[in-house]
């Protein structure tokens, strides 16, 4: 995502909020591990990863005139944040919602990607798990979302021809299709949850695959138009049209 907005001659900079990343791509103009690393915290705390990773953001939302200081060098730029992949962080705990209630106070426009792997569609219980996780960070986090399923090249040309009701879901197909998979005692359990799902009906994916610009642009202008990026310049709708994505790898 930072090559292709490069290569468009934007200007955009990388925020690292993962304390237990070890290497990226582009070097971060910001990094939570010049405050503070899960492994220090780990060994000096003697916490297990999950319990570690709480720790970092407590004391990162204890310490945020130093957030505000590293991030407001930055408050005219498009910032790409790049979060841990705990979900408790964004569902159960409101850590990151106060980070976020931060970026908001000092000017940030803000858009949180929920980001899921598409191999999830294979195991239709991990699919409804992924599809909850998402409306519960929506919920608690209290900020414009957008839905992302990534690894699309990773996916078949035959499997790319079903996709379409998984980016969209069918909660109630959904739902039988579990409870072949789990046993009749799970069905009114999965049919209860599928009716929640489509009460909501908040929840869509963008696909994406890394590989091909176009989907990669694709997401980007959801996300500009989500973030009101650029209402100096002239006005863009997102693109409406999913891009052919699939790879023929198989």
């Amino acid at each position: 995502m930072v090559q292709h907005a490069q290569n468009a001659k934007r200007r955009v900079n990388l925020v690292n909020l993962d304390p237990a990343a070890e290497a990226f791509d582009y070097q971060p103009a910001i990094d939570i591990k010049e405050l503070i690393t899960l492994e220090d915290v780990m060994d000096e705390m003697d916490y297990g990863p999950n319990g570690g990773l709480v720790y970092c953001f407590e004391f990162l939302v204890e310490n945020m005139d130093w957030f505000e200081e590293q991030i407001g060098e930055y408050e005219d730029d498009y910032l790409i944040i790049d979060c841990p992949g705990q979900i408790e962080l964004y569902t159960h705990i409101p850590i990151m919602r106060e980070i976020t209630h931060t970026l908001h106070r000092i000017g940030f426009n803000i858009v949180g990607v929920y980001c899921l792997e598409s191999q999830f569609v294979e195991d239709t219980s991990k699919y409804f798990a992924g599809v909850m996780s998402a409306t519960s960070a929506m919920f608690n986090l209290e900020i414009p979302h957008l839905n992302v399923m990534t690894k699309m090249d990773l996916v078949s040309s035959e499997q790319q021809k079903l996709m379409d009701r998984y980016f969209d879901p069918d909660p109630l197909l959904l739902s039988d299709e579990a409870s072949k998979q789990m046993g009749q005692r799970y069905h009114d359990l999965n049919l209860a949850l599928a009716r929640l799902i489509d009460d909501f009906s908040m929840v869509s994916f963008l696909p994406l695959n890394i590989k091909d610009e176009d989907s990669i642009a694709y997401v980007l202008s959801h996300a500009d138009n989500a973030l009101q990026w650029g209402e100096d310049q002239e006005p863009k709708e997102p693109e409406d049209e999913i891009p052919d994505i699939a790879e023929n790898d198989d």
